[in-house]
């Protein structure tokens, strides 16, 4: 195994061109696409936190990264409004400040769009930040060919690139919380003040940007345990003197792992001004069942308890914020896989779509990496094994955020969450590498194909790498078979919509069903709503003029992914219909004649339309198009 201080861990020049080219590769993405449906909520709760000092907006995720994104936001002046501000222990007021937000500065020219473009450059350094961890971790354990086959996979990851062109925090505290555990382990290797210092500020850090990492606390103890478990064994003292020798080893590190611990609560304390520390938790007015109680709306469970008396360490929208992630889970959401929808999620969730959303050829590469691991493990070859209790700290937190997530089933809908597990798998898959100081050469070869099929999938799919899916999915077109929502379908296409329609001015008027919390007429889109049904569980009255108003229509159509599989069943039926054209992966666009009209309508049972019906036109048929300037 590398040593840490030797000349291996310099970032070579091919590193420093790979981390390069990913910073390059966010950017253009960051530049294409328009702003996603948290990413609305998360810039105006950022400019909140600068403009007032507080914290409550958006309070569901901790405010580092958008705090971060805001900042350049905040230096250009754009025009703020907070009419719609209100506050309360349920209140999500964060998207309705994000429409007023593009409201307020919006001139008929989208310029409102280069401050979504600004926030997110101003979190790239981030995905660098990631990408220089994974090279180092790999590196280390390894050797420097691991090093850079991992810092690949990072780079050209359709997963990474697509969370790292946004402003929402999964990129971030993916990057922040895999620096924590690589300093961590630094840590665990040589224990001493300063590099326990360093990691615990990073831990605080990590959890200033997303909650999810709120398990290192429970992981590092644990860690260390077994840790000096193994170092115990390894050192094979006589038994009399076991005891008071490991007693007298632990207690230094001991004493740095609880400043550590303390450390990271202190960070996140400050991250938050200090706003509502150490409150009492009788104090709190909780919202989920958890803490509440069951059939109580809000309320302390604790309250009149001794417990109850306990100051929490943390700030207050810290705890309220975990409090109110937790009702909506409790709550559950309609979820939607492989055609099915249904009230909640399915623990297997996150698995299933990882076997379609993660290239093949990493698939086969991760393949490669646990044959190799398993043939060498017991002869202690570092280039392919390095010892049980480095690859233990390697791998655990992965395993921790992807059992953590797939537990939560109140609703499973969003892959981007277990996206915090993909660095340390690609550490760990960087010793296939190896293979070639080795002289391997099959393996090597093998290696080589994987590579490139993971680059090649990755590359064919850009820059709508929000919309990737393999080839065992079918590709960006086939995946909203079986999953939808962000993992397809997050409103990051209107842009391209706006600028294929500047394109084609024959396609008015407009039938539009979309998703995104940003109006149409922002992109400079005009248009009608499509007429619906007919649902399948509902009966209709054959006699019924009505009918005439269901089912689809002549004229143009721009559907979104996710409106067409909507748990409503209002537009499945545009299924059946082939696209003439698509705005990135997730909207498709559909001319429909009179005569393919009435032969789909007829197959829905609908009676067909007359000669004025399928003349007519959706109210309000002209569309404003205006010129995209540049952000």
């Amino acid at each position: 195994m590398a040593d840490s201080g030797s000349s291996q861990t310099h970032l070579t020049p091919v590193g420093c061109l790979l981390l390069t080219l990913h910073a390059a590769l966010a950017g253009w993405l960051a530049l294409c696409i328009s702003p996603t449906c948290d990413e609305v909520g998360h810039l105006p709760a950022g400019l909140y936190c600068w403009e007032f000092g507080r914290f409550d907006v958006y309070r569901v995720n901790p405010p580092l990264i958008r705090a971060l994104a805001a900042l350049p936001v905040v230096c250009s002046q754009p025009k703020l409004n907070w009419k719609r501000y209100v506050s309360g222990a349920r209140a999500r007021p964060e998207w309705a400040l994000g429409e007023d937000f593009v409201a307020a500065n919006d001139e008929g020219d989208r310029g409102w769009l280069r401050y979504f473009v600004m926030a997110r450059w101003a979190c790239i350094p981030l995905s660098v930040l990631g990408g220089y961890v994974v090279w180092r971790w790999a590196t280390e354990l390894y050797s420097r060919e691991a090093g850079l086959l991992a810092l690949v996979l990072w780079c050209t990851c359709p997963n990474v690139l697509a969370w790292a062109s946004t402003i929402c925090p999964d990129l971030g505290a993916t990057s922040l919380g895999l620096a924590a555990s690589y300093l961590f382990w630094r840590w665990l290797r040589r224990p001493s003040w300063r590099r326990a210092m360093a990691a615990g500020v990073v831990l605080g850090l990590a959890e200033l940007s997303k909650t999810t990492w709120i398990i290192l606390y429970a992981l590092w103890p644990l860690m260390w345990l077994t840790w000096q478990a193994g170092s115990r064994r390894d050192a094979g003292a006589a038994q009399s003197r076991r005891l008071t020798a490991a007693v007298k080893k632990a207690a230094k590190p001991l004493a740095q792992l609880a400043a550590m611990l303390a450390l990271g609560v202190y960070v996140i304390n400050l991250g938050y001004g200090f706003e509502g520390s150490c409150r009492r938790l009788e104090d709190y007015d909780f919202v989920s069942q958890t803490l509440t109680g069951k059939g109580i709306r809000t309320g302390n469970r604790f309250a009149g308890t001794a417990l109850g008396k306990l100051r929490l360490p943390l700030p207050e929208n810290y705890v309220s914020g975990i409090d109110l992630q937790k009702a909506d889970f409790e709550a559950g959401k309609d979820s939607y896989l492989c055609g099915e929808w249904k009230h909640g999620g399915w623990w297997y969730y996150y698995l299933f779509v990882a076997i379609l959303k993660v290239p093949l050829g990493t698939w086969a590469l991760g393949l490669m990496a646990l044959v190799l691991t398993w043939s060498h493990a017991t002869r202690l070859r570092p280039r392919y094994f390095a010892g049980w209790r480095n690859e233990l700290v390697l791998l655990l937190p992965a395993a921790a955020v992807f059992v953590l997530v797939s537990s939560q089933t109140g609703f499973s809908r969003y892959f981007r969450y277990v996206l915090p597990a993909f660095p340390y798998v690609y550490v760990w898959i960087g010793k296939v590498a190896s293979s070639v100081p080795l002289g391997q050469r099959t393996t090597a070869c093998a290696m080589a194909g994987a590579v490139a099929w993971t680059v090649g999938s990755s590359a064919m799919v850009y820059p709508h790498s929000m919309s990737y899916f393999n080839e065992l999915a079918g590709g960006p077109t086939g995946g909203h078979r079986y999953v939808i929502d962000a993992n397809v379908d997050w409103g990051q296409d209107m842009v391209y919509l706006a600028e294929w329609l500047e394109r084609h001015p024959e396609a008015a008027p407009l039938y539009m069903a979309y998703l995104s919390f940003i109006k149409p007429r922002h992109f400079g889109i005009d248009h009608a709503t499509p007429p619906e049904g007919p649902h399948p569980d509902v009966r209709y009255d054959p006699e019924d003029e009505a009918l005439s108003a269901l089912g689809p229509r002549p004229g143009w159509y721009a559907m979104s992914i996710h409106r067409t599989h909507s748990n409503r069943q209002r537009y499945l039926n545009f299924l059946d219909f082939e696209p003439v054209a698509r705005a990135g992966y997730s909207i498709n666009l559909y001319h429909i004649t009179p005569e393919a009209a009435n032969r789909e309508r007829v197959k829905l049972g609908l009676p067909p339309l007359r000669q004025d019906d399928a003349d007519a036109r959706p109210p309000n048929p002209a569309r404003r198009v205006v010129k995209r300037k540049s952000p």
